[in-house]
């Protein structure tokens, strides 16, 4: 999801679509309402809507509040609505209708940030609409709500992640109702691996989220992901399909329960929930991609490799050349490495998707991004590249200041990496030297526990063809524990086989 996700989003592109009309008194008609929690169309909120939610903006544009109210479900749903004119083409018109509303401002600099792997340090042009949102920030009366959100993104914009989360929770204990502040410090505890958080967070605020409030199964969805990242299966596997009942189209419930039967290799349940459900989350274009990686993993899972190059052949490399996403980009390598791990053939599809990560590896927003592009790099043998990643996260490792990532790039980041080097390289028992004591840290780069399982599965691998007889042995020692997580997992059952035939040989 993932992240994690989910790993960051790319604002999407404006679709092609009609303009977006906000008049008073319509309809859907020419973008005028979204969908509410039970799936019929609700208006979009005025500033007497949200005035009345609680939730009051300071804007007196009618207009601009409801192009807020837009991009905000867009973002929630995950999915760029074309009937409201996707999230670009509402920024755009938020901006338009008040220039100096310091919340629109707020969620279009947050989305770059937060959605795009976007960074004031890489983007000048980012960095210039944050200072001005400050700016204009100091020289209005805003609530202590807003002051609060601002403070947030400028934290966050300085890589201080957990500070901007402690923000957000200030912002949810007096407005619980407030969907910008959870999705954003969900999106966070995600990007950090504070599971736990990303699953109380929600609960602190759920019974407010009455089925009246507007996206309210959407909400449901987001606790049922943090029950389910925390080992709470059940639970997590009951919300998840209230809010499908609500909303069959939700793709982020879909994804939670992609998630339950992949994490306990319920692998025949999984195919079929995909694909029955898949004609309800494909045109969720945020997520869609994820979801499609999500079914190969099932595949993968099997051992049916063709299976799951054809799912990623034909939904996963074209929607990453298409977005640009960094959850797509993620994605695209995790999928081409865990096959490599398998001994798959893959072709010249690492070449494919290094023209995709290459322009991104000096930028180091997230060390969970820098481990999936060192794979593309690894996969397609670009030494320069590999080398170019190394060296400049090294460097900016050396000062990290108050960015919470940079910081544990020397514990977590660099050994990490250098272990899929070394494994690379033919250095098991060196990989494994590296990758082991860190084995219970890694949740600290972010990611969902199914996206990081390819850390696992590096581990298990590279002990595998150790030539030390203890590291051979440690292989079935991982085997036998992820058999106990994951019983009559199908892959743990081929890697017992292997460890096997290494120890009758040893």
């Amino acid at each position: 999801m993932s992240g994690p996700g989910p790993p960051r989003r790319r604002r999407p592109r404006p679709p092609r679509s009609r303009p977006l009309l906000l008049r008073a008194g319509s309809s859907r008609a020419a973008g005028q309402g979204r969908r509410s929690s039970g799936g019929a169309m609700a208006p979009l909120r005025d500033c007497k809507a949200w005035q009345d939610a609680g939730l009051g903006l300071s804007t007196a544009s009618n207009e601009a509040c409801k192009l807020f109210d837009a991009v905000l479900t867009q973002y929630a749903t995950w999915a760029n609505d074309e009937g409201l004119g996707g999230i670009e083409g509402c920024l755009s018109k938020l901006k338009a209708a008040d220039p100096n509303f310091t919340m629109g401002q707020v969620i279009a600099n947050g989305l770059e940030l937060i959605g795009t792997g976007s960074s004031v340090r890489l983007n000048k042009e980012l960095d210039s609409a944050m200072r001005t949102m400050m700016t204009l920030s100091k020289s209005q009366p805003l609530s202590e709500r807003e002051k609060l959100h601002v403070a947030a993104l400028d934290m966050f914009a300085h890589g201080q992640l957990p500070k901007a989360c402690d923000l957000w929770e200030q912002i949810l204990q007096s407005h619980p109702t407030d969907l910008l502040a959870l999705k954003f410090s969900q999106d966070t505890y995600f990007y950090l691996g504070y599971h736990i958080q990303m699953r109380d967070s929600v609960a602190r605020v759920f019974p407010f989220w009455t089925p009246d409030v507007p996206l309210s199964s959407y909400v449901k969805g987001y606790y049922s992901f943090g029950l389910m990242e925390t080992n709470l299966f059940d639970r997590a596997e009951k919300l998840a399909l209230e809010a499908l009942a609500i909303d069959q189209t939700d793709a982020w419930s879909v994804h939670t329960i992609a998630h339950i039967n992949e994490m306990k290799a319920e692998v025949k349940k999984g195919l079929a929930f995909m694909k029955e459900t898949e004609a309800n989350w494909k045109n969720s274009d945020m997520l869609a991609c994820h979801n499609y990686w999500h079914w190969a993993l099932y595949f993968i899972e099997k051992g049916e490799y063709e299976a799951a190059l054809t799912i990623y052949d034909n939904h996963i490399a074209p929607q990453c050349l298409s977005s640009g996403s960094m959850l797509d980009i993620v994605d695209n390598c995790s999928m081409l490495y865990r096959l490599r791990l398998e001994g798959v053939k893959l072709g010249d599809r690492w070449d494919n998707v290094l023209k995709i990560t290459k322009k991104h590896t000096k930028d180091h927003i997230l060390l969970f991004n820098d481990v999936h592009i060192l794979m593309s790099s690894l996969g397609a043998k670009d030494h320069k590249t590999t080398d170019e990643l190394l060296t400049t996260l090294q460097e900016l490792a050396k000062a990290p200041g108050e960015d919470h990532e940079l910081s544990l790039a020397p514990s977590l980041g660099l050994p990490l990496c250098q272990a899929f080097m070394e494994f690379e390289n033919g250095n098991c028992d060196k990989a494994v030297d590296l990758l082991y004591p860190i084995r219970y840290q890694l949740i600290q780069l972010g990611g969902s526990n199914a996206q990081r399982d390819v850390f696992n599965q590096l581990l298990i691998h590279a002990a595998l063809n150790c030539k030390s007889k203890a590291k051979q042995n440690l292989a079935r020692c991982l085997l036998r524990e992820r058999d106990v997580m994951r019983p009559n997992s199908p892959m743990t059952e081929r890697l017992m086989r292997k460890a096997a035939a290494v120890h009758s040989m040893a």
